[in-house]
């Protein structure tokens, strides 16, 4: 299997760790999307990634899909609960983590717009959006060590990873200072070696 990706999308950034924790073997192909010889539209029409060539080369997109099939690929450490009440909590963080990434990307695109062609109104929407969710993230993580009932699980990768992407695109936002629970959880998670080893660039 190859994994088209990027080091600075938060989305793919899941499926890397997902892969590492479950201990697949996934071929990591890094890919430009503005490069006229990306491969990616080959494999998703919808021109995104991450996307995940399979071993008969057919392919897997977005995201949510791929960590699903790879969470299911072996036994080993599920990462999505198998009993219902579970699997319903951790994807329900996940559409949360997943959708700030959405508004924190939304909100990158239009400020790299010509300044005249800029809508502060759109940038400032979006940011609301951010703001909101990662005040509920917050008080939901509260001082629990993990998102959905003390284990490790999607939930905790996919919030881990919109805080790094957070990290990358917004420093000036100080998340860190106004949400200490998340702080503190993403903290424990770059002690994990799958964090780590996909951690965004320091500068782009």
């Amino acid at each position: 299997m190859k994994l088209l990706y990027s080091n600075t999308s938060p989305y793919a950034r899941k499926v890397r760790i997902v892969a590492s924790e479950k201990r697949i073997d996934v071929t990591m192909v890094p890919v430009v999307l503005a490069d006229p010889e990306c491969p990616v539209n080959d494999h998703n029409p919808l021109g995104k990634i991450p996307v995940l060539i399979l071993a008969d080369g057919d392919s897997l997109y977005d995201s949510r899909v791929i960590v699903e099939y790879l969470d299911n690929r072996t036994p080993l450490a599920h990462l999505i609960p198998q009993d219902h009440s579970g699997k319903i909590w951790v994807r329900r963080w996940e559409a949360l983590a997943d959708g700030v990434c959405d508004a924190a990307i939304a909100a990158v695109m239009e400020g790299r717009r010509p300044e005249a062609m800029q809508d502060a109104a759109i940038i400032a929407k979006q940011l609301g959006k951010v703001e909101r969710g990662l005040r509920v993230l917050n008080d939901d993580l509260g001082k629990n060590k993990w998102c959905v009932n003390d284990a490790f699980s999607l939930a905790d990768i996919a919030l881990g990873c919109v805080l790094g992407y957070l990290d990358l695109r917004y420093q000036h936002l100080d998340w860190q200072q106004a949400y200490p629970n998340l702080a503190r959880h993403y903290a424990a998670l770059m002690k994990r070696a799958s964090f780590r080893d996909t951690a965004p660039p320091v500068t782009m």
